[in-house]
């Protein structure tokens, strides 16, 4: 378990470490995007083949692999758009709405259903997203393209748990993560030379990033959260995860002098909480009820 929660650690470490990187605008968000998906599979790749762990999936199964890819690609993408367009502390919490949306899409597409509870979390998550952005954009509805690629980021990441979810069910990690960065790469070169963005004459530092974001944030990152899922409870690493928000903005704060308002803090501390409440399985009413009678005795 020890190791487990270090793996943890480290893992949600290095997933904040990325907004400050793309922050920097050493390169263009897609084609950012690009070099992270691309590097990553001309690592594992090699490792999948030579270990003979890819394992060639029925039809239906390579298509829902790469459908994630070309989403999870597209999040990626917007979501290094919404931090360069704005600041690392408000692309990084609005993308943590995905579990509001993973509930949202539950509540259309599977049987299983959101409780209670998830409507309590999701009404507060909404006013703390609110508070962080401010109340004025709101009113004037003014949203922006960086607030609304931050919010289409989790949106695409919901849709990638809940497919990736049922991949997994039949197909190995490794393979499935060599699919999808295969999917993602050439998507996102596609998207890249169609928007004109340079697939070269970046500075050495730029290239430093691009090589870090793929090894740092991509594959070292999700292999030790998909080791602490292992060993830990689900519900209990999606909460730790939901951290990477807030030390994201600490590290933006302190490595890139990124301002932060008292406000964006209250309201980024209201959003994670009201997402906490989404993964609280037993009913809330009851539990307070419970607690005055054990009082009143």
């Amino acid at each position: 378990m020890k190791k487990a929660r270090l793996a943890l650690a480290i893992g949600i470490l290095c997933i904040s470490i990325f907004p400050i990187l793309v922050k920097l605008n050493l390169t263009p968000g897609v084609i950012s995007a690009f070099y992270r998906m691309a590097f990553s599979l001309v690592l594992l790749l090699p490792y999948v083949l030579i270990t003979r762990q890819f394992e060639i999936p029925n039809l239906k199964t390579a298509l829902l692999a790469i459908l994630c890819g070309v989403i999870f690609g597209s999040d990626v993408a917007v979501w290094n758009i919404a931090i360069q367009e704005s600041t690392a502390t408000q692309a990084s919490l609005l993308t943590n709405l995905s579990p509001v949306w993973v509930g949202v899409l539950a509540l259309c597409f599977l049987k299983d259903k959101p409780k209670v509870n998830f409507w309590i979390g999701t009404v507060i998550a909404v006013f703390g997203m609110v508070m962080l952005v401010g109340f004025s954009v709101f009113q004037n509805l003014d949203f922006d393209l960086a607030f609304s690629f931050g919010v289409l980021s989790g949106v695409f990441y919901a849709f990638y748990m809940l497919i990736s979810k049922e991949v997994l069910k039949t197909m190995n990690v490794l393979t499935f993560m060599a699919l999808s960065l295969m999917a993602s790469s050439v998507y996102l070169a596609g998207v890249s030379y169609a928007l004109e963005e340079p697939f070269y004459g970046f500075s050495n530092t730029g290239w430093l990033v691009l090589v870090v974001q793929a090894v740092l944030c991509q594959l070292l990152a999700w292999i030790l959260i998909s080791y602490a899922t292992q060993h830990m409870r689900a519900t209990r690493v999606s909460v730790s995860l939901l951290g990477q928000g807030i030390l994201a903005s600490f590290l933006a704060w302190l490595f890139i002098g990124e301002a932060i308002s008292f406000q964006m803090v209250v309201g980024g501390l209201i959003l994670l909480f009201g997402i906490r409440i989404t993964f609280y399985d037993k009913p809330i009413f009851v539990n307070l009820q419970i607690k005055r009678q054990k009082s009143a005795l």
